[in-house]
Parts: structure tokens; sequence; C-alpha cells
């Protein structure tokens, strides 16, 4: 028969591995550089998604869509610091901070600038550059409410130059990229500009990142 105590000192055991420090587990929670992540569109539950086919009007440059798709394999993007900056691996991410986001297929940035959109008539969303490298207008701030940019956070992207919200409403395109949801540049936030990080491989921080956590906290 086993005696209460044995009872007691095997739950202690099996209890004891799951507690860790509170400020090594809320990094681990944290959206980091080098990160590679599919981004969830909250009201119309589709995901960032791009691909090699060009619009057919505006800037001609790549598309950039919402797609229903969960296995899609081109709606995952490299997060990467702002443009002609280096964001080390691991380092986590702010509020407020400006990003580039990385089609990992293409190569090519999550961009936009003042052309039109095909559908809504709002701003054009592309996907622009080579080998991850474009210009200025591929630099996005992570909007959020606490200092650091959560993964289970509900976050806004506003272009850094033109102030537009990174958003979908709902239009569908036809072939060749059938049902696909056009993906835009809103001049106001509202609940079709909300993202949330979803599948992905995330980098654990880097040490440089925990020293100045802590020193953010003394």
């Amino acid at each position: 028969m086993t005696k209460p105590q044995d009872g007691a000192g095997s739950l202690l055991l099996f209890i004891t591995p799951l507690l860790l420090p509170v400020s090594i587990a809320s990094e681990l929670s944290v959206v980091t550089c080098g990160s590679v992540v599919k981004l969830l569109n909250i009201k119309h539950s589709v995901r960032l998604h791009s691909h090699d086919v060009r619009y057919g009007s505006g800037s001609g440059q790549q598309s950039v869509t919402g797609v229903t798709s969960v296995d899609d394999g081109n709606s995952y993007w490299r997060i990467r610091g702002q443009t002609s900056t280096v964001c080390e691996r691991g380092k986590l991410i702010k509020c407020g901070q400006s990003v580039r986001l990385t089609h990992v297929n293409t190569g090519r940035n999550l961009h936009s600038h003042h052309f039109t959109s095909p559908l809504s008539g709002n701003q054009e969303v592309s996907a622009f550059g080579d080998d991850g490298e474009g210009d200025i207008l591929d630099d996005w701030t992570v909007l959020c409410g606490g200092e650091f940019w959560q993964r289970d956070d509900e976050v806004r992207f506003r272009h850094t130059s033109t102030s537009v919200f990174l958003s979908v409403t709902g239009e569908q395109y036809g072939r060749p990229i059938n049902g696909q949801r056009e993906v835009h540049g809103m001049s106001y936030a509202n609940q079709n500009s909300y993202w949330k990080v979803m599948e992905g491989i995330f980098m654990k921080p880097s040490e440089q990142s925990r020293t100045q956590n802590i020193h953010t906290e003394l």
C-alpha cells in the first residue's frame, strides 16, 4: 500500500520541473526576430499569403492575399529588422518597433505604396524586392498593448511610410487565385486589421534580449 507521504512526495516531484522563473516563462511567449510564422486575420480567418503571381493592374508586383488553408506553405513569413538594420536572431520584438516580413518561398518583403488595390480600391499591398532586400516601403510598425509583442496578442501592422493598416475586408479573387481574399492597406484601423501569430518556428530569446529585459525591470 502506498503511504500518504509517498503519494505527496511523488506529486511534488511531478510538479517541480514545471515551475519556471516568471521572467524566462514570459520571454518564451514573446515573438522574436528570425522567427518564421503564419499570421491569421482574426475577423476573416485567413492567413497572410503570397505566391509568384503578379497583379494584373496597379504596380504589377507580386500579389499578397489571404487564404483559408491552414497547411499552405506559401503562408510563411520571416520576421526581420526594419530596412538597413539587422535584428539579431532571438531578439525580443517590442510593441511600436518597425519590422520587415519576408515571404519565405519567394524572398520578397511585405510592401505597400500609393497604388490602388484591385478589388476594394484601398491601398495596394504587394511583395517586393529580391533575396529579402527591397526599400523603406517594406517597413511595418507592430502595434500592440504591452512592452513586447506576445504570441497570443491580437496586433495591428501600420505601414511605416504611408500609415495605412494591413487589412482584409472580404473581397475575393477569381481565377487564377479563385477564392483568395484581397489584402490591402486601409487609412483607418478597425476589426479588419487585427492579426495573430499562428503556426511557425520561433527563435528562442537571445542572451542579449534577456539582459535588456532585466535592465528594463530594474
